[in-house]
């Protein structure tokens, strides 16, 4: 991944606003009814040229796809792996018990209430070969004569998968976290054999605390995100690791969240990864106060991080000048050149969210643009 030399460098989370046509056909095909599946290639196809150039007219150096193949960037997999074809699974989210009018309106979001979560009932294999090639052809169609950009694309961790599809068939977690891996595994390195950044998102590390593992103490549930840890790097292992970023994530629903673990209590674990650049929740009311983490912690020699200086579920844009001053929190402690500006989430998490409007997801980006801009005037003079 390219990193800061003269200037700072902004990317985002990954998921991005979908057009309403794309979402219609999206959603006829979660729902079971026959889309052809030529006119929503095609469809895709023109929706990752048109979201790259909106990057590109927003000022974002690291761009992708926008996520536009996909139901969600976790729940795609049922349809490209074997392996999943039993009940739905149900979530708990600790955070919202004490709020059930939030709750209901939570789980009411119109992606979130069409997401499928069949559970593993049968042995993972790959059985779409060509999804992640066409996804990188997409890709590498949309960036053809972008200059002074670079393309990333993400996928799901074997944990996040884990997380969302209950495991109805392996022995124990273990077997099933490392059976997903090695499933997934086909699908990581296409991204990296085209020369693209890898993106792998784990919010497993950090919502899997208050929503898979409520019930495990600090201690035990630490020892299972190691173990989710070691199965990510187990799958990433025949890719350098420069050419992966990972995605840190609390959750990105309009919760109180004061039941995410602190980044305190996992920062070790999470620098274990291969990934060489971190990508955190850094600009949301409960994590904006964790640049302070590393006035004590290290940096890890040879480790990015890509601090969110954009909340993903306010409609507000964020004023330049703040965004400066939080890539400038970032900057004073590890250093200038490992850091990178971001999004603390995506603004597509689902296919049909449309928590920020579509029109304002580009204003901010654009405005993260100017707040880098103004940030790189102060550090590189």
């Amino acid at each position: 991944m390219k990193r800061s030399t003269d200037r700072f460098l902004t990317t985002h989370t990954g998921s991005l606003p979908r057009p309403a046509d794309l979402v219609t056909m999206m959603y006829a095909k979660e729902s079971g009814v026959p889309v052809e599946p030529k006119a929503l290639g095609a469809r895709i196809k023109a929706a990752v040229a048109e979201v790259v150039e909106k990057q590109v007219a927003a000022g974002v150096d690291l761009v992708n796809d926008g996520e536009m193949s996909k139901p969600s960037y976790a729940t795609y997999i049922k349809d490209r792996l074997d392996g999943f074809g039993g009940t739905g699974n149900t979530f708990h989210y600790q955070d919202l018990d004490e709020f059930p009018s939030l709750r209901d309106r939570v789980f009411g979001d119109p992606g979130r209430s069409r997401r499928k979560t069949p559970a593993c009932n049968a042995p993972i294999k790959v059985r779409d070969h060509a999804a992640a090639v066409t996804d990188v052809a997409n890709l590498t169609a949309a960036l053809k004569g972008k200059k002074d950009v670079e393309g990333f694309m993400s996928a799901a961790s074997p944990g996040v998968v884990s997380l969302f599809f209950r495991n109805d068939h392996y022995k124990d977690h273990e077997t099933y976290l490392y059976a997903i891996a090695d499933a997934m595994r086909e699908e990581y390195e296409a991204v990296a054999k085209a020369g693209f950044t890898l993106q792998i998102d784990c919010p497993d590390l950090g919502m899997g605390r208050h929503i898979q593992y409520a019930d495990l103490d600090m201690k035990e549930f630490r020892k299972r995100i190691a173990v989710h840890v070691e199965a990510l790097n187990h799958a990433t292992s025949n890719i350098p690791v420069e050419q992966l970023r990972m995605h840190l994530c609390w959750g990105n629903y309009e919760g109180p969240h004061h039941c995410d673990v602190p980044l305190a209590d996992i920062v070790d674990i999470v620098f274990k990864a291969r990934p060489h650049a971190i990508s955190l929740e850094a600009a949301n009311p409960r994590h904006a106060h964790e640049y302070t983490l590393f006035e004590t912690v290290k940096l890890p020699e040879g480790k990015v991080l890509i601090p969110g200086v954009l909340e993903s579920k306010s409609n507000f844009i964020e004023h330049p000048e703040l965004i400066a001053q939080r890539i400038g929190r970032y900057a004073d402690l590890v250093g200038r050149e490992n850091v990178v500006a971001g999004s603390d989430c995506g603004y597509g998490t689902w296919v049909g969210q449309a928590a920020v409007d579509p029109d304002v997801v580009w204003a901010k980006l654009a405005a993260m643009a100017e707040g880098a801009r103004i940030a790189s005037r102060k550090y590189w003079k």
